[in-house]
Parts: structure tokens; sequence; C-alpha cells
């Protein structure tokens, strides 16, 4: 856990698939700046994938070592870059997938959102169970409604 203006904070840094479930997990710091965690999140990817992130993630390293697994990078320049990098817009905007995500997280499980774990193997651990939850729901098929509802309860 970090210490910043607002308490204690945590980040959590996540890979979500193309339909927008989670794959991988890391937490840090709150303080932290979230682009030393793509050495661990970004190590493992599949020739042909993308990878959409924000600006943080704006740095040669990031994008070279992307490119050496043969992945595409999908990464707007920041402001301060001299020379800017293009990106595919279009292809840029699934990024939404990964907001969802959090969204959902933080909707969902309450005690996730506001950080109830003391530890943050207490606070891995619930995001876990968390996304644990999530896949089943997402990939489980949706309950058949009888037929005979009318709309409204009778007694």
């Amino acid at each position: 856990m970090g210490r910043s203006r607002g308490g204690l904070t945590t980040k959590i840094h996540a890979v979500v698939n193309e339909i927008g479930l989670p794959v991988r997990f890391h937490l840090t710091p709150g303080q932290d700046h979230d682009a030393p965690v793509c050495w661990i999140l970004l190590n493992q990817l599949q020739p042909g994938q993308s990878v959409l992130a924000d600006k943080a993630y704006d740095a040669d390293w990031i994008r070279e070592m992307i490119w050496e697994q043969g992945v595409i990078d999908v990464i707007p320049s920041k402001s301060n870059r001299k020379l800017s990098k293009e990106f595919d817009a279009e292809l840029y905007k699934l990024r939404n997938l990964i907001e969802r995500f959090f969204g959902r997280l933080k909707a969902s499980f309450r005690r996730i959102a506001t950080r109830y774990e003391k530890t943050s193997q207490n606070f891995m651990a619930m995001i876990k169970l968390a996304t644990v939850r999530l896949w089943c729901k997402f990939m489980s098929p949706l309950p058949k409604r009888p037929s005979n509802l009318s709309g409204h309860l009778s007694r």
C-alpha cells in the first residue's frame, strides 16, 4: 500500500482479453507509476495480439518489449513526445473494455472499491475471488424466463 495525500492507496493493474475478462493482475502502491509493471504484465504475449494502453505506457522500452514479442502496440503518444507515434484510433476505442472491467469490479464488489482489506495479500485475494465471480457470471448462459409470467405478481 502506498501513502498519498488521500491516505493509503493501491493501484490495480490488469490485462483483459478481447471480451473484457481479466487475465492477469498486479498491485502497486498508489504513488507508483504505471509503466514499471509492464515487465510483469506484458511478458508472455502471443504474436498477432494487440496491446491497447493509455498514454502512461508511452515509453520506447515498453514499445520495444511489445514489438519483440510480435505484438502490435496501440498506444497514443504523450503530449511531450518530440516525434509522436502513429496508432490505430479505431482499435484504440476497444480500450474501454478495461475501463468497463474496473467499473464492474467496483460496482459489484464494494469491498474492493472501498479497500476494506488492510494487507495487499488479502486485497489481491478479494480481487481474484471477485474476478472469478465475474467470469462465472459472464460465461454462464442466461436463465430462461418462464413463459407463464404476466409481468406482475398476484396473491
